[in-house]
């Protein structure tokens, strides 16, 4: 199934894999772009394509709009995604991407196209999600919260025309996350895995252990070293808990 060019506007694929039994769609946190997984290509088997969502507004889409409305925006990728689809695949969102994931998951499940799996990685389950008001605070406020996640490279934020990119960027996704509502009807018959930072101060071992009940398939559980941004820190370990569960499924009779 060849690819359109609304699907390689919005998916990143560094390593073109034609012969991969399946594909793992990366949703990025918020403020980031798909440029969040460019080391992950080189940690996965050669039977894993994966393929990372950019988003408008942001790395080289960034004289596009930035999305305002996390529900069309997983509209948008369900259409992008489907000529991608010619092979079992997965989904992966951290943060932020871990709803834009689970809510396109729910799209494509309407139209009898499930992934293998969907990974979530540093949110609460959907109905978990907490409202806040950090995407109205100031541009200092916004900075203080970026530096407390340990998101942006410092240096990043030390330099003015990068900081008013990246602060523009993160007051978009931000409200994404802060004002999306989970339908209480939605049900999810993909498995789901959870990823947590043991030192994540954005998500407790019961708010991801909610996402049992966002599921009827089977929720397993992992946590690994680290805080919120542990994949970015160390991608190893979080790429071969997520690529052995896929091969796996992939193998099995």
């Amino acid at each position: 199934m060849s690819t359109s060019a609304a699907t390689t506007d919005w998916f990143r694929c560094l390593s073109p894999r034609p012969a991969a039994a399946v594909r793992l769609l990366c949703f990025p946190h918020g403020g980031g772009s798909a440029a969040a997984y460019k080391d992950w290509h080189a940690l996965l088997p050669d039977r894993v394509e994966l393929h990372a969502v950019q988003y408008p507004g942001h790395a080289d889409r960034i004289g596009e709009p930035l999305p305002d409305d996390l529900d069309r925006l997983a509209d948008t990728l369900c259409e992008a995604a489907l000529p991608l689809l010619d092979r079992p695949f997965a989904l992966y969102g951290h943060s932020l991407g871990a709803l834009v994931a689970y809510e396109t998951a729910l799209r494509l499940q309407a139209r009898g196209l499930p992934p293998l799996r969907l990974i979530v990685s540093g949110m609460p389950a959907p109905r978990l999600v907490r409202p806040g008001d950090v995407h109205r605070g100031s541009d200092a406020e916004l900075r203080a919260e970026l530096e407390r996640l340990g998101g942006v490279p410092p240096m990043v934020l030390e330099y003015p025309e990068l900081l008013d990119v990246v602060l523009r960027t993160a007051r978009a996704d931000y409200r994404l996350a802060e004002t999306y509502r989970a339908r209480p009807d939605a049900a999810l018959h993909t498995p789901v895995t959870t990823h947590r930072g043991l030192a994540d101060p954005e998500l407790t071992a019961a708010e991801a252990e909610a996402w049992a009940g966002a599921t009827t398939g089977e929720c397993v559980h992992r946590t690994f070293p680290g805080d919120h941004f542990h994949a970015a820190a160390d991608p190893a370990p979080v790429v071969a808990d997520l690529a052995a569960a896929l091969v796996s499924a992939v193998s099995a009779p």
